[in-house]
């Protein structure tokens, strides 16, 4: 077994190669020359390194010789440019697609979508996988359209995973959070009373590797999720409990956030770089629930998420204050 992955220097991606390493598995890295390669350091010197980009056909085939799986985890969650979303998240997966229908021998792909691909819920209301999907921001519509190029067009066998918020080591989104927490100050939106569904990314990092040799998984679209569904206010109430902290609510009006998107925009456009935070992420903020039924990929698989939100975000808080990102 010989595993493609991309995406390998990113927050998922790099818990991805852990997992694989751990395991022993042959992997190859398809990554940009310019990718930070801080979180796969250690494994470089045991790993085939491809250098290249997703619109180079020749690179591509490179990367494949002797490859017998894909996990494509590369994709874009900020961008400076509407366009630039659909640039990484479908032309890239139609890029790996036409790779693997030319290659013949791969057994199977796991794409790494999300649960914005789907859209969001209503409160008690998780979706499950035969929900219709509803995306609602620019990149949830640009995942959508990355898993449509693998379900339409796709010639091997593939699963996906639609994961929610992840959160754990190496993450910069959620250290805000831990950070404001710190300060003294648990920021929410609107009332808190947003639903979450959320996954610690060794959890999905282990759901990926599972998927690429089970035989129930062979084109299924599978949720990924921990056991639970917590508000955003119950979510910044356990980082202020692990982090032991005594904290101020700091409760942020949803039309505020608009404005907030105009300026990052703004300011993303002047410094050319994008943030997540955006005018495209204001539906999001907006919509009462982002939860999903996770019991399909159990019930199929066999696969359980390890950890539950008090043990991912104590092990979170760990490596923040050890790496001295807190």
């Amino acid at each position: 077994m010989k595993v493609l992955l991309t995406g390998a220097s990113g927050f998922v991606g790099s818990h991805i190669l852990d997992v694989l390493r751990e395991g022993g598995i042959s992997v190859a890295l398809l990554l940009r020359a310019r990718s930070n390669r801080r979180f796969i350091q250690a494994h470089l010197n045991s790993v085939e390194l491809h250098e290249g980009a997703f619109d180079d056909p020749a690179c591509l085939d490179r990367a494949l010789a002797g490859v017998t799986h894909v996990i494509h985890c590369a994709g874009a969650t900020k961008a400076l440019r509407g366009k630039d979303f659909y640039k990484v998240n479908q032309l890239g997966a139609r890029a790996i697609v036409d790779a693997l229908n030319r290659h013949g021998g791969i057994q199977r792909l796991v794409l790494i979508s999300s649960l914005a691909a789907a859209g969001p819920s209503t409160r008690l209301a998780p979706l499950s996988e035969r929900a219709p999907a509803e995306p609602v921001s620019t990149y949830g519509h640009s995942k959508l359209a990355g898993e449509e190029e693998v379900t339409t067009r796709c010639q091997c066998e593939f699963t996906i995973l639609r994961p929610p918020a992840v959160y754990g080591p190496r993450d910069t989104e959620f250290l805000r959070l831990f950070k404001a927490v710190r300060l003294g100050l648990k920021p929410v939106f609107g009332s808190g009373q947003q639903e979450l569904s959320l996954v610690y990314v060794e959890d999905l990092a282990r759901a990926a590797v599972h998927c690429l040799t089970t035989p129930a998984a062979a084109r299924r679209t599978y949720f990924v999720t921990e056991r639970g569904i917590f508000t955003t206010r119950q979510f910044a109430d356990k980082i202020a409990e692990v982090m032991k902290r005594s904290a101020f609510l700091l409760r942020i009006p949803i039309p505020l956030l608009y404005f907030v998107g105009l300026g990052q925009d703004f300011l993303s456009q002047v410094i050319r770089r994008p943030t997540v935070l955006s005018r495209q992420k204001y539906p999001e903020f907006r919509a009462e629930a982002w939860t999903c039924d996770g019991s399909r990929l159990q019930i199929e698989t066999g696969f359980v998420c390890r950890h539950g939100l008090t043990d991912g975000l104590t092990k979170t808080r760990d490596w923040y204050r050890q790496e001295r990102w807190l």
